[in-house]
């Protein structure tokens, strides 16, 4: 540190400085009032500035005779401080230190002044940490999804049952309407047991205890050549053979 002294015109204040402020680092100044028989010295009237330095803190010395002053250079060259009033007439000695255009190796070395080369670069949206935002309802949508997936079969069964009822038993004996009622029979059984069910006979149906609809394949054959038996099982019954569903749901007409 190199001490600083006023002269006989500024009275006895003095500086203690370093021999030169490294540009762009924190560093302290300190005044201090040298005679102990003057008072101390008033608090500088000062905002953002000490001179051509950035004054980045202004606190009292513990001992309450002088002021610590905390200031940045941003420019290199030549940092100067002009006599400061101190009340009653003091005034501080000019301050005068050297800024070297030195900078650590691997530290930013742009802005601390000069023309747009010397502008910092902008930062780039974070757009990775960003993203980190999309995972709640990414994942919200996923789970949505895949219940809505799992609930396709379902809702397919639902249609086919609804469907099934809106023409079953068959308005009359006609061959088309015979037929059309037949498709939506197997639709419905290739909802609940798979495409497989569409081939279903007589035989088939009963091995997997599907009374209703052994009696279903059998009227409506004997409906084809005009036979009044084996009646048309009621649809209520047809759908209760389907029960219980694979996964435990319900299913209403």
């Amino acid at each position: 540190m190199v001490l600083l002294v006023g002269g006989v015109v500024y009275g006895s204040p003095v500086w203690k400085a370093p021999a030169q402020l490294a540009l762009g680092e924190l560093q302290t100044l300190e005044l201090r009032e040298a005679d102990p028989t003057r008072p101390a010295p008033a608090r500088p009237a000062l905002e953002d500035r000490l001179g051509s330095l950035r004054l980045r803190a202004l606190e009292p010395l513990p001992d309450g005779r002088g002021w610590r002053f905390q200031v940045q250079a941003l420019r290199p060259g030549l940092a100067v401080v002009p006599p400061l009033d101190l009340g009653g007439g003091v005034l501080s000695p000019e301050l005068r230190l050297q800024v070297p255009r030195q900078i650590p190796f691997g530290a930013p070395w742009m802005g601390f002044g000069g023309g747009r080369e010397d502008r910092l670069p902008d930062l780039p949206f974070p757009w990775a940490w960003a993203s980190l935002l999309l995972l709640p309802p990414a994942a919200l949508l996923g789970v949505g999804l895949r219940r809505w997936r799992q609930g396709a079969r379902h809702r397919h069964l639902r249609h086919a049952v609804r469907t099934f009822h809106q023409h079953w038993p068959p308005v009359d004996r006609a061959r088309s309407t015979l037929d059309a009622a037949h498709a939506l029979g197997r639709d419905l059984l290739a909802a609940r047991f798979g495409a497989e069910a569409r081939a279903w006979g007589s035989l088939e149906l009963q091995a997997r205890r599907l009374a209703a609809w052994d009696q279903w394949c059998r009227s409506l054959d004997a409906a084809r050549f005009g036979l009044e038996a084996p009646p048309f099982p009621e649809a209520a019954r047809l759908v209760e053979d389907l029960l219980p569903l694979p996964d435990g749901r319900k299913v209403a007409p």
